[in-house]
């Protein structure tokens, strides 16, 4: 008799209890599509039909969102390929609170349209003194774009050449400022500028004065740049794009501007990443003069650009809620991580693994903090452990480094320990011979 006439039938899968579970939490369609594949192997001689209740288990879906939950031990706080800020607890329940219908754009005193964000314009006026006035578009990237649009189409930006920067996958802040129909006007040289340079360009033509943060990478040496108070005295608006979003200053990244201190020092306009150092979801947020703000409001672009009612709503919860993931990380001493890392790696030898715990040291990346270094502690393992710790469920993102995995515990909270710990464990290493990625 032919074997594959063993091949447990569409319906028998679909009603074993994991398989229905996953149809009431993932839909009948998407979970078929698993039971459908299994069958197909089991048809080609792939497995076995006695094989295939378990490869429909094995292949059940894990996420509604098509995103998959990842332990970010890297050593990098805001990991652009991992979603840069982790969510705060409130800014969670935010989005499960906003998810349905909401007063997203009524003002439910006299039943009338409301202003869109209102609540978060407050939220950020609160958090920056030194704005009078705040928008929120969708990013960093489209907060810039429309202020070169309303400000600056037809005519010049005047952008020192050392501020002239990519930040990342391709994506080069000149092109964006020239996709908005306006002319840019170089400064200065690679390494030095000076406000002779800025006051010779400013004229007629001037839109606004552009001061970048190079967030992702330090100029030291034969250097001079502007600072903003030099600036603000040319007749021009001055903007300046602060990249990862600081809204205050921060004990221990002293260089890194700050919102509040950029335009208290004169600054028009400030622009900023919401997912970076705020600690907050992917938003634009856009503060300073009333006039200016006023202006990129009332811009069509702004329509396109605006931030949906899941952003401002997880906006809201992090500018009003308790202290974000990311803030947290910031303030977490050595002592305290190396305290984690060693139980971590007591455990984990306790079980056969070969782990150590040693300090380390941490980014902030995202396009923050630059050239900084942060104390943290790692779980150390050898090198091969990277790859299955990426298999993993959920997977464990580590860094390979002097032929060593390090397992960074400065992204993570004590409370995510024992699912680390977990994940570890979990991981089937190769033999020693096969080499594991970063």
């Amino acid at each position: 008799m032919d074997e594959r006439r063993n091949i447990p039938a569409t319906d028998q899968l679909l009603d074993e209890p994991p398989v229905a579970a996953a149809i009431e939490r993932f839909g009948r369609d998407r979970v078929k599509r698993t039971v459908l594949a299994a069958q197909h192997r089991a048809r080609n001689g792939e497995i076995s039909p006695a094989e295939v209740v378990e490869e429909v288990r094995a292949n059940l879906p894990r996420e509604s969102g098509g995103l998959r939950r990842t332990i970010n031990a890297t050593g990098v706080l805001l990991h652009t390929n991992l979603g840069r800020a982790r969510l705060s607890e409130a800014a969670v329940r935010a989005l499960h609170e906003s998810a349905g219908t909401c007063d997203v754009e009524l003002d439910p005193e006299t039943g009338h349209r409301g202003r869109r964000a209102a609540s978060v314009r407050r939220s950020l006026l609160e958090a920056v003194p030194a704005a009078a006035d705040a928008h929120v578009v969708n990013n960093g990237a489209a907060a810039l774009s429309l202020a070169a649009t309303a400000l600056a189409t037809g005519g010049e930006i005047v952008l020192a050449r050392g501020e002239m920067v990519e930040i990342g996958d391709g994506f080069r802040i000149p092109e964006l400022l020239e996709s908005t129909g306006a002319r840019l006007r170089e400064v200065g040289t690679t390494n030095r500028v000076n406000i002779e340079d800025y006051r010779a360009a400013v004229g007629p033509d001037t839109g606004f004065v552009l001061k970048v943060h190079p967030s992702n990478f330090v100029i030291s040496g034969f250097t001079s740049t502007v600072e903003v108070g030099e600036l603000a005295e040319l007749d021009a608006p001055v903007v300046v794009d602060i990249g990862s979003g600081l809204l205050t200053t921060h004990e221990n990244l002293p260089d890194e501007p700050d919102a509040n201190s950029v335009l208290t020092a004169g600054a028009d306009l400030i622009t900023a990443s919401g997912d970076k150092l705020l600690g907050g979801p992917q938003a634009g947020l856009l503060l300073g003069t009333e006039r200016i703000t006023a202006k990129l409001r009332a811009h069509p672009l702004a329509r396109a650009l605006r931030a949906d009612k899941l952003t401002l709503a997880a906006l809201h919860a992090t500018l009003n809620g308790p202290a974000t993931p990311t803030a947290r990380a910031l303030r977490r001493d050595r002592a305290e991580a190396e305290r984690r890392a060693e139980a971590i790696a007591e455990k984990l030898s306790a079980a056969g693994v070969p782990a150590t715990a040693e300090a380390s040291s941490a980014t902030v990346g995202g396009g923050g903090a630059p050239g900084v270094t942060l104390p943290s502690a790692a779980v150390t393992l050898p090198e091969h452990y990277a790859r299955p710790l990426r298999g993993a469920d959920p997977p464990v993102l580590s860094r390979v480094e002097h032929g060593r995995c390090l397992v960074d515990l400065f992204a993570l909270d004590p409370a995510d320990d024992a699912e680390l710990t977990t994940a570890i464990l979990g991981a089937t290493s190769p033999s020693p011979g096969v080499a594991g990625g970063p």
